[in-house]
């Protein structure tokens, strides 16, 4: 039972952190909504619980035990460094080559298309964060495999940059006016941010493109902080009507104009 301990602190520490950030959103909203509720939540809930199933299921388990391989073998770049800076390694390469994923998600024609479902909600909030298509999930098992081996991460690193990236992605996306938030995202995405990232503008949508540490926006010249300040959303694309129109959207090519980084 002692062993159960820190696995079920971790949980309610999770539990408690979402419902903090559930009342800031609450008491400091940085947008004011325009969906009707809670159909626009349970509908990002619905497609969350899609992904849970793909990543919990299949992605988590298989990482991990790859991880263990990784770790016992020494594959992988950081696994070829002293034994001190291998984590800390892992996780910036974990941090920045999402960013790079991200980048792909919005140039490559069949990404976009999947990445499209997060970026129609026409409201911004935690509830976002949960809302991808499930095909998005699928093809990240793959990806998370390939960042494993490759980069040469542990099960420490892995569990720890997971956590962190969770946690990351759920405050960005949250509806909230952080004080400070322009100082705040010179080390982490914050909500101000990411904000940026979401609106219904072509510039907008070219940048902000990290998800945990914010300086590879700033390391590779996609940051922004001085776009239209205007809704949010994709322009031209107005299909965010109901649960199977989400899941239905990146197959209906007639109404979907991808648009291309400058």
């Amino acid at each position: 039972m002692a062993g159960q301990k820190p696995k079920s602190s971790g949980l309610w520490l999770g539990v408690a952190a979402v419902a903090a950030l559930l009342l800031a959103e609450r008491l400091r909203p940085r947008r004011v909504r325009t969906q009707a509720e809670p159909a626009r939540t349970a509908r990002n809930v619905a497609l969350g619980l899609i992904d849970l199933g793909v990543v919990a299921g299949v992605q988590q388990p298989l990482a991990r035990r790859l991880a263990v391989d990784v770790e016992r073998r020494r594959l992988g770049l950081a696994q070829q460094l002293p034994a001190p800076w291998r984590d800390v390694a892992a996780f910036l390469l974990l941090d920045w080559s999402m960013y790079h994923w991200h980048v792909a998600t919005h140039r490559v024609a069949m990404l976009w298309r999947l990445h499209l479902v997060h970026h129609v909600d026409r409201d911004m909030d935690a509830s976002t964060a949960l809302r991808f298509h499930g095909l998005d999930m699928v093809i990240s098992v793959g990806l998370r495999a390939a960042q494993v081996r490759i980069l040469g991460v542990s099960p420490r690193a892995l569990a720890a940059w997971e956590g962190f990236f969770f946690g990351s992605v759920l405050f960005h996306h949250a509806n909230i006016a952080v004080p400070g938030d322009a100082g705040l995202a010179w080390v982490l995405t914050t909500p101000g941010m990411h904000d940026i990232h979401h609106r219904a503008d072509a510039a907008s949508l070219d940048a902000n493109f990290s998800s945990g540490l914010s300086v590879w926006d700033r390391l590779h010249g996609t940051f922004s902080d001085s776009v239209p300040d205007v809704p949010i959303g994709v322009p031209g694309v107005d299909k965010d009507q109901g649960l199977a129109t989400a899941l239905l959207l990146p197959f209906q090519t007639e109404t979907i104009e991808r648009h291309r980084l400058a």
